[in-house]
């Protein structure tokens, strides 16, 4: 029995021998790596079954023991985590298990908001140069053609030439978030190949500037010029001359407009100049027109009602003073008159397609000489602009106004005139323009009339932004109940514009 009791006694303390070193290994690889759950879950190695045989040494006893744990253990090659090779655990043996959740898109970021692309109203048109916030459009057409009657005149001495003409023109527009500047500015010249003496410049322009005050109160801020010649035919012309004399007319004007819920106020004055140069006459003298020069003066009041967004009718008063330098004309007569004008009317813009402005009413004029009788007549202004379809364009104006005179015992003139423009766009750059214009001017007291009537038509072929080629033809006729006043032309030309 102690034989016995000494070889149990020797196997156990080889079996706690052994499971120490197992234990110490795990720890040891515990501490390098966590070690994957189902290599910590490995079964322990079963216990012996069979009992030693008494004769073997110790020593044998303890080999046997342990070649029978190698043998229950896993073998080497299916433990992923080894204690001697840590570089070979990857992150993902470490994350737990995610839970996905299926039947739905994959995340993403929210996409941002196409930008709708705006398209170009004209794409031939020019860009301009930009001073800051204000824009430029500069341009020059250079133009050959043909006018059958260069000086306007009547009878076999008229002659047709051919002629150059060079234009310029200048255009301004602001950008700013409160105020408007804007203007435009236009100046030509005609250069007759056989007759010099009809070579003749010509201009126009204006420049307004409207300042915000408030969101309610708005100030008015206007310039204009006029450089224009008189035809050696007319009635103010009591005289043969050569050449066709200048006339200028400039002006500007100050006002301030205040609106009050729908109710819209305005007070306007202004000043204008008109100038006349002396004209060369046959004989080689000279005939002055200083007589002619004059200065207006002038004070507009005007009352508007906005009865819909697109429809505002308005009340207008005006009084003018017409000061002349010289106290009496060659005739004698003192020309200087004081007028008082009303008006009513009303802007409108009826739809996208119809809109204009237009007014009516009388005018009273008072000369300071008393052999002239008041002057009087309607007066009035429209300006409509009406677009059918988005390729035509039809303008309508129309104006009706009380002048001045220097011909003997007349108090003054009543003019009136219209002209009709229809615009159409075969292409997006090429534009064809008929128009046709009438006007009639009765000098008072005398029992002269002229009606003048033109009749035309304008191609413009836009090649790029830059360049276009331009060509137009004019018929002109004037008829007079002066004997030998009337008169008849025909003008062609074509030219090239560059535009910036």
């Amino acid at each position: 029995m102690s034989r016995c009791a000494t070889l149990l006694l020797l196997s156990g303390v080889a079996l706690a021998s052994l499971a120490p070193a197992s234990v110490q290994g795990q720890q040891t690889r515990g501490l390098r790596g966590t070690t994957p759950a189902y290599v910590a879950q490995q079964p322990a190695p079963p216990p012996a079954t069979a009992a030693p045989d008494a004769s073997r040494e110790p020593a044998a006893l303890i080999q046997n023991q342990t070649s029978v744990i190698s043998r229950t253990a896993p073998p080497r090659a299916s433990r992923p985590v080894q204690g001697r090779n840590v570089r070979g655990v990857t992150q993902r043996q470490f994350r737990a298990p995610q839970a996905t959740v299926t039947g739905l898109p994959p995340p993403s970021e929210p996409a941002l908001p196409r930008r709708r692309s705006v398209a170009e109203e004209d794409p031939y048109a020019a860009l301009g140069i930009r001073l800051g916030n204000v824009t430029l459009r500069p341009s020059v057409t250079n133009s050959i053609g043909h006018d059958t009657n260069p000086q306007r005149i009547s009878g076999a001495n008229r002659k047709g030439s051919g002629f150059s003409r060079h234009e310029g023109e200048l255009e301004v527009q602001s950008d700013w978030n409160v105020h408007e500047l804007k203007g435009r500015l236009r100046g030509g010249y005609s250069e007759f190949f056989r007759d010099k003496d009809a070579s003749r410049p010509d201009a126009e322009g204006n420049l307004d500037l409207r300042l915000d005050a408030s969101r309610d109160t708005r100030i008015l801020l206007e310039s204009r010029l006029r450089l224009d010649t008189q035809r050696p035919g007319s009635p103010d012309l009591n005289a043969s001359v050569t050449g066709r004399p200048l006339t200028y007319q400039y002006g500007a004007s100050a006002g301030v407009t205040h609106d009050i819920n729908r109710l819209q106020m305005t007070l306007r004055g202004s000043v204008d100049r008109s100038d006349f140069e002396d004209a060369q006459l046959s004989s080689g003298a000279r005939l002055s027109q200083r007589d002619r020069n004059q200065t207006q003066y002038g004070v507009r009041a005007r009352l508007g009602y906005e009865l819909t967004p697109g429809i505002r009718p308005f009340i207008q008063g005006e009084a003018d003073t017409r000061q002349f330098d010289e106290s009496a004309d060659s005739a004698g007569f003192r020309r200087s008159s004081n007028g008082l004008t009303g008006r009513v009317g009303s802007t409108f813009e009826i739809s996208r397609q119809l809109s204009g402005e237009a007014s009516v009413g009388y005018q009273d004029r008072g000369y300071d000489d008393t052999r002239l009788k008041n002057l009087r007549g309607i007066v009035g202004d429209a300006a409509i602009l009406w677009t059918p379809t988005p390729l035509t364009t039809v303008t309508l104006r129309g104006a009706s106004e009380l002048g001045d005179t220097t011909i003997a015992g007349s108090s003054g003139t009543t003019a009136r005139r219209a002209t009709l423009e229809i615009a159409h766009g075969l292409r997006r750059n090429l534009t064809v323009t008929g128009f046709s214009t009438f006007g009639r001017t009765e000098y008072d007291g005398q029992g002269l009339r002229e009606d003048f009537s033109t009749i035309g038509a304008r191609l413009e072929y836009k090649l790029t932004r830059t360049f276009s080629v331009r060509a137009s033809f004019t018929h002109e006729r004037l008829n007079s109940t002066a004997q030998g006043s009337d008169y008849t032309a025909n003008v062609a030309q074509v030219g090239l514009r560059v535009q910036f």
